[in-house]
């Protein structure tokens, strides 16, 4: 669990002693080597291979590492999309799924993860021949927790290229010890099956988080079996057939998802290890700042960042959430994704409080207070510049990224319970529950109906899914594994429409609201919310009233276009609607890069790019 900011420095170290990886390598596996120890002396020394394995984790940090896929590959979903209008070579395309093989957010990310495999290959192949891991050292364990590790790292790598592109190359040791360099791809069910043997390995090697040296900054076992849950959860569900062209699931699938129940339940048995925290908004304050809020250590896997720079650091709370001004108290922050106008009517009107630290219904202004934002012009909010203790111009905040937390292990118990019974037992529901209560604290009688059939329960588990895991680079790749996200890209427009024009559900949102600015106190997300100065009273009940249905404020105010934001454009028009270029079969993979295809000739674009 690489997650602390006081124990960042641990990476510095680990890049000094980067071990060479440049002979006999793929280009797109070539890093850059900055190495002073040659790899047969680095497994000779316990201190020398977690050296090297630093050197490992640090491939998940800076512009290109896991937070590329969470803010960029990963958007656009039915809760955010990239803000901006459409180029086919830059994010946009990517989250309006038209990009081309000649885009530019694709190529660092994807050598980077092979990176990040091609070092942990190393540390795997060194390790298990080294002399500190054979039978009778004193090492064994110690260099067996790193290769659990290594293991672990090489599994994240991989599922994030399975996840992106479908089949890829897959390479399981050293470039030195390859002969030949182009080399086929391999399908993404083949590469997810030797994942799951590795973490079926690794979790035997790591400890649990209570009896590791390193806690706060390292996979511990159970950061191992929540990622191989995560796995087999993505083996059970759809991914793209190169040969046929379609999304498909294997026969058996339902063997994924007892795997996937296994490794939760047992996680779910083990609370003295991680639970949820009580506090929603307290775990992504914790990714902003030193001072940790999350007692339960339901933050099972994050990157961290550090050191203002590009291969280390994050642009989080600059690049993407709350938007604030340059010239308030904070600096510039924010505005890079925006949410659906939508999304913010998915959540309870009064009850729900991830509402409000995952949307952003409000920017800060260049004096430091807070004013209403159109409904078209929402942002994500779980990162916010005003949550670190960065001021000034500085791009880079420190803010880490999460990865996989409790909160993941109950639903995904949930959904497999429910797969595997044809319906949800008492255990699946209460998972659920879990969760609901968590996010409806104080709002208990209005906790949504538990359903008790399978359809209805794998409906509510979609559903709370886009609630809990908005902005953390999550639904996308949920509506490919259930092959629904065509499906639900045409609910989404057809409720906008509804929503443009006040109908069915949208009945009494209004055209407009008057806002007016506020103190911007830096407090609780819902009493953030709650103090908004919205003309009619609380803004809880001035967004869900017809209003004055006229866009002349009253005295003092300032309309805010409420309805009155959207337009058929902002859903379906080329430039800036939703997901327009979306093609089923087609657009659930990306397309490989053009350097990529002339580094190994045998890679084959995907289909319709």
């Amino acid at each position: 669990m690489l997650n602390s900011k006081y124990n960042k420095s641990l990476i510095a170290i680990g890049m000094a002693i980067v071990l060479n990886t440049s002979t006999g390598c793929k280009k797109y596996l070539d890093i850059e080597n900055p190495s002073t120890i040659s790899q047969a002396v680095a497994f000779t020394s316990t201190s020398y291979t977690n050296s090297a394995l630093i050197g490992v984790y640090n491939q998940l940090c800076g512009d290109n590492g896991v937070t590329k896929e969470g803010t960029i590959w990963a958007l656009s979903a039915d809760d955010f999309k990239t803000s901006g209008s459409y180029s086919p070579q830059d994010r946009r395309g990517i989250s309006m799924y038209g990009a081309t093989y000649e885009n530019s957010e694709l190529l660092n990310g994807f050598n980077q993860l092979y990176s990040g495999i091609e070092r942990a290959n190393i540390c795997i192949d060194g390790i298990k021949n080294s002399a500190l891991y054979a039978e009778g050292s004193d090492s064994k364990a110690l260099m067996g927790s790193y290769l659990g590790e290594a293991l672990a790292l090489r599994a994240h790598f991989y599922l994030s290229l399975v996840k992106n592109w479908g089949n890829v190359v897959a390479q399981w040791e050293p470039s030195s010890k390859v002969a030949v360099l182009d080399a086929s791809v391999t399908a993404g069910p083949i590469i997810l099956e030797h994942l799951l043997e590795d973490l079926k390995e690794a979790e035997q090697l790591v400890p649990w988080r209570t009896e590791s040296p390193n806690p706060d900054t390292r996979f511990t076992k159970g950061a191992v079996k929540a990622l191989r849950a995560r796995i087999a959860m993505f083996r059970a569900g759809y991914m793209m057939n190169k040969e046929t062209n379609m999304m498909e699931r294997s026969s058996d699938y339902k063997k994924y998802y007892q795997v996937a129940y296994d490794e939760c339940k047992e996680l779910m048995n083990r609370r003295d290890q991680h639970s949820l925290n009580p506090s929603y908004e307290n775990v992504f304050k914790s990714l902003h700042t030193s001072t940790r809020t999350d007692p339960t250590f339901e933050l099972m896997f994050e990157v961290g960042a550090y050191g203002a720079g590009a291969r280390t650091d994050t642009k989080l709370g600059y690049y993407n959430g709350l938007r604030i001004n340059a010239s308030s108290r904070f600096g510039q922050g924010g505005g890079g994704e925006l949410a659906i106008p939508t999304y913010f009517y998915e959540f309870d009107q009064l009850g729900d409080c991830r509402r409000d630290v995952t949307i952003g219904s409000y920017e800060i202004d260049a004096t430091s207070q807070k004013v209403m934002n159109t409904l078209n012009n929402m942002t994500d909010a779980k990162f916010r510049r005003s949550w670190t203790n960065m001021v000034g111009t500085t791009q880079n905040l420190a803010v880490n990224w999460p990865v996989i937390r409790f909160a993941d292990v109950l639903l995904y118990f949930a959904e497999a319970d429910n797969e595997l019974n044809n319906g949800p037992t008492e255990e699946g529901k209460n998972a659920l529950l879990e969760v609901r209560k968590r996010a409806f604290l104080g709002h208990e009688d209005r906790l949504p109906v538990m359903p008790d059939n399978y359809p209805d329960f794998f409906n509510a588990i979609v559903k709370e899914r886009l609630l809990e895991f908005g902005a953390e680079g999550i639904r996308k790749y949920d509506l490919i594994r259930w092959n629904i996200m065509g499906a639900k890209f045409e609910e989404t427009r057809t409720k906008l429409r509804q929503l443009m024009n006040g109908e069915s559900v949208y009945a009494n949102i209004p055209n407009y609201v008057y806002s007016k600015a506020a103190p911007y106190n830096v407090i609780n997300a819902n009493l953030e919310f709650a103090t908004l100065d919205t003309y009619g009273g609380s803004p809880s009940v001035t967004l869900f009233q017809p209003g004055l249905g006229t866009s002349t404020a009253p005295s003092g105010y300032t309309t805010k276009n409420w309805r009155a934001s959207l337009n058929e454009a902002s859903i379906t028009g080329t430039s800036t609607g939703f997901a327009v270029y979306f093609e089923s079969n087609k657009k659930e993979v990306l397309p490989f890069h053009q350097t990529t295809l002339l580094q190994n000739t045998k890679t084959i674009q995907n289909y319709g790019y």
